[in-house]
């Protein structure tokens, strides 16, 4: 009874203080929009600051030990994509954590598109001009990749392609586009939402998608699958995680008051309009993806026989 009621006060007085959001990539990447529009309506919610602390680099293993080391009390959360917590556990030989014993999830809430881009003066007009130069040169074209989860889909569309093309690693999809923009690399894969308005601006030109549909921002746009590699399939979701052992009232405050906010109507016209998707799901359910996320990865490395780093 005594332990029951101590929780019952944990929760009831969470949060006393400001909640720090550690984000793996840089402002202005869509993992960091859709962290401070769920930043802004946490605060709202929960009566105290929610404020966002950028730490890319590292392929985001700086942002994870950061949450990881931190004391385990709800005031220090991760605010996860794929990288971090299933595609480094599938690429890294000697990973120094452990996110499925060493973060507690949390919620999973929302995901986004990845699209395959180009300069836009680059001399490849579709996917298939990019392939085929690919395969007829191996080794000889340079792709930006803004993490791990990046460098698998890459290295999984170059197998399924037929083609070898080498990795420049960047801190996220923003660096990555703004390179891609001045030729610096010769294409990506990167978030949709962050290459979106380049080729607005006319910087960027895309050529694919790689989720399982059109958006309704660029219906022409064709997905990869539809371009014949039928199972090509690789977004960015996103979900919150905080140290292991959070009390668990303090977790199950912040889980509610994300898939309340994350299940809203305004929450849903923010989405549509940012090109993003809801993707909701509780603790127990992100834990349970995420295995079979870091699963299915854990193959793709080894069926492409992608590098271990």
């Amino acid at each position: 009874m005594a332990l029951a009621s101590g929780h019952a006060a944990a929760q009831a007085e969470y949060p006393d203080k400001p909640i720090k959001l550690v984000v793996p990539y840089p402002p202005g990447s869509g993992t960091d929009t859709v962290a401070r529009y769920a930043a802004r309506r946490m605060e709202a919610a929960l009566g105290k600051p929610v404020v966002i602390e950028n730490k890319p680099g590292g392929n985001a293993i700086i942002a994870a030990q950061t949450v990881i080391n931190a004391p385990a009390d709800g005031y220090t959360l991760l605010w996860a994509a794929n990288g971090p917590v299933t595609t480094n556990v599938a690429l890294y030989d000697k990973l120094p954590y452990n996110p499925l014993t060493d973060l507690e999830p949390v919620a999973r809430v929302a995901y986004s598109p990845m699209g395959l881009y180009v300069p836009a003066d680059s001399p490849y007009k579709t996917a298939s001009d990019l392939f085929a130069d690919a395969k007829k040169r191996p080794n000889k074209l340079n792709y930006g990749s803004g993490s791990a989860t990046y460098n698998i889909a890459t290295e999984w569309l170059m197998s399924l392609v037929g083609a070898k093309a080498n990795a420049i690693s960047y801190k996220g999809s923003s660096p990555t586009l703004t390179d891609l923009a001045g030729k610096q690399v010769d294409f990506a894969i990167a978030e949709y939402s962050a290459g979106l308005p380049l080729v607005k601006g006319g910087k960027l030109r895309m050529l694919a998608l790689t989720s399982d549909r059109r958006m309704k921002s660029e219906p022409e746009m064709p997905t990869l699958q539809e371009l014949g590699y039928k199972e090509f399939f690789q977004v960015a979701w996103w979900g919150v995680f905080a140290p292991k052992g959070t009390p668990k009232p303090v977790v199950t405050r912040i889980e509610s008051t994300l898939l309340t906010i994350f299940k809203d109507a305004e929450t849903a016209q923010y989405l549509d309009q940012n090109n993003f998707s809801a993707f909701i799901g509780t603790a127990e359910q992100l834990r349970a993806f995420q295995k079979t996320e870091i699963e299915r990865e854990t193959k793709l490395v080894e069926r492409f026989n992608i590098p271990k780093l």
